[in-house]
């Protein structure tokens, strides 16, 4: 797919942060893989005499971007059981609405045609199918998806660019559906194909993170192609799944090929960069610079470039920071969501005195002391982790400057909210005053606002604005919204918070309505 530079062993000395350079550049002519996986319940007939003559139609479109190509195909209906399908005989052999038409009995999924580069065989093998029925309008998409993904072997996917497409014109069935039918056991992540057919009768639904789990691990992209009713619940679904997209489908699947295309192009030229198994209190982050001249990104929690074309070459940065001493040299790996390449990655944290970093009158301990395996140690008249503190004649030690940094003799240094620094404490974040005690972010908050957006927070205490009042500033003084004709609320309630609080029997914005008015006037 590209290139990812290689990288040495880290190793931790003087500070707890590395900087690690990734490179990666998107290969021409990598090989594509594509799974065509098509609902075949009933209002899809006219689809599947669209897909019988698509099969060069799609592989002509995929050679634009490589010249390996391999195409397969399958397809879902729901699982075999009641009140997915109808167990009646005469109707589970020919589920179809009309005893005119003929159907295939359903199948929760068919491996119809595994992964081939053979045109003719992928035409005669969909002309061949018939569509089929069930009874409800979701169908067992998930159960499809996730077999088409855990059976390599039958599906026949090789380690290349892998591309599932998913078309129907109708929602799908989640964990916790099976119930319906007695189904309760949660699906076991393998392949359960009887020959090319999983009935699905025994396991549930997979949930929605078993399957973007899956599908993340096997590096398989997933393109959405279903008609305008369900685009939304499946953007839903897509935003929840990495490497997916939705595009909209005719009801003929006329242009499904088209579709492919762009979808492959919006696929192919995202690149997210993440991290996979990193060690316990080591923190991975990333900055992306994805186009030459353009800034890089600030610092997040993953690498992310859009828009990157063939051949064009785009950098990572990724920073990691250790805040503990690992007991031995760990591994973990940076991945490119979709592709299957890794980079390894070997840390290892220095916690002892083999730095091999004397240096005396280090600028680091501000020329006051010697700077040893990452620590000051400080001369004659000084202290503090940085020497820069001036011991008074009769201090020996850190402690009695340390007291001046606690608001009473129990507490913590600086509240806990900052560090003690010659005997004055130094505040962390938003907080302030003499021992940080103060936290102008801690206020109350009203709508999600701090102080509900009418007033400021200082030291934990709102300070409202002209006319609002209460903890979090939620209640407006003013009564502009309870006055009626005479008097607030019509008489019948009070105004509190420039809303009526209604007596009893009446109700409405101004306390207009009476409660049961025939029994009051009767």
């Amino acid at each position: 797919h590209g290139l990812l530079e290689p990288c040495p062993v880290v190793r931790w000395c003087k500070e707890c942060v590395a900087i690690i350079n990734v490179s990666f550049k998107r290969a021409e002519g990598y090989p594509i893989d594509l799974y065509y996986l098509m609902d075949l319940s009933f209002s899809m007939k006219d689809d599947l005499n669209t897909i019988k003559n698509l099969g060069q139609d799609i592989l002509s479109t995929l050679e634009r971007f490589t010249k390996k190509v391999r195409i397969g195909f399958g397809s879902f209906v729901d699982k075999v059981a009641l009140p997915y399908v109808s167990q009646v005989k005469a109707k589970k052999k020919n589920p179809c609405p009309s005893r005119s038409d003929t159907c295939q009995p359903a199948f929760s999924f068919q491996n119809i045609l595994g992964l081939t580069d053979d045109v003719t065989e992928f035409k005669t093998r969909v002309s061949n199918q018939m569509i089929s029925g069930n009874l409800d309008s979701p169908e067992s998409g998930f159960d499809a998806i996730m077999q088409a993904v855990v059976c390599q072997k039958e599906i026949g996917w090789n380690n290349v660019t892998r591309i599932l497409v998913y078309t129907s014109d109708d929602t799908f069935h989640i964990a916790g559906d099976g119930k319906l039918a007695g189904i309760f056991e949660p699906y076991d992540g393998t392949c359960h194909l009887k020959g090319s057919i999983y009935e699905g009768t025994k396991y549930d639904y997979p949930s929605v993170g078993h399957l973007a789990r899956v599908l993340a691990s096997n590096n398989i992209q997933l393109i959405f192609a279903v008609t305008k009713e369900s685009v939304d619940a499946y953007k839903a679904l897509s935003n929840l799944i990495p490497q997916s997209v939705v595009g909209e489908l005719k009801n003929d699947s006329s242009n499904v090929v088209e579709l492919i295309k762009e979808a492959y192009s919006k696929l192919s030229s995202t690149i997210l960069l993440e991290h996979i198994g990193a060690p316990q209190g080591l923190d991975v982050t990333y900055q992306s610079h994805c186009t030459p001249g353009v800034d890089k990104t600030p610092w997040q929690s993953r690498g992310e470039c859009k828009n990157v074309k063939l051949n064009q070459k785009i950098d990572f940065q990724v920073r990691l920071n250790i805040s503990t001493c690992l007991k031995e040299k760990s591994e973990f790996f940076l991945k490119l969501q979709g592709i299957s390449e890794t980079l390894k990655i070997s840390v290892e944290t220095l916690c002892d005195c083999e730095c091999n970093d004397f240096e005396e009158q280090s600028v680091h301990c501000n020329k006051n002391g010697t700077l040893t395996c990452g620590t000051c140690s400080c001369y004659e008249g000084y202290l503090g982790q940085r020497c820069k503190c001036q011991r008074p004649k009769d201090v020996t030690s850190d402690n009695p400057m340390d007291a001046s940094c606690r608001q009473d003799n129990s507490s913590q240094l600086c509240s806990g909210h900052g560090s003690c620094e010659c005997g004055v404490c130094s505040c962390h974040g938003t907080h302030r005053g003499l021992y940080c005690q103060c936290d102008d972010n801690s206020c109350a908050r009203h709508n999600n606002l701090l102080c509900g957006g009418h007033g400021e927070c200082d030291c934990g205490t709102c300070k409202c604005q002209t006319n609002y009042t209460g903890s979090a500033c939620e209640c407006s003084t003013l009564t502009d919204k309870c006055s009626t004709v005479g008097t607030l609320c019509n008489g019948r309630g009070k105004c509190q918070c420039n809303q009526c609080q209604c007596n009893q029997d009446f109700f409405g914005f101004n306390c207009s309505n009476i409660a049961d008015p025939c029994r009051k006037f009767r």
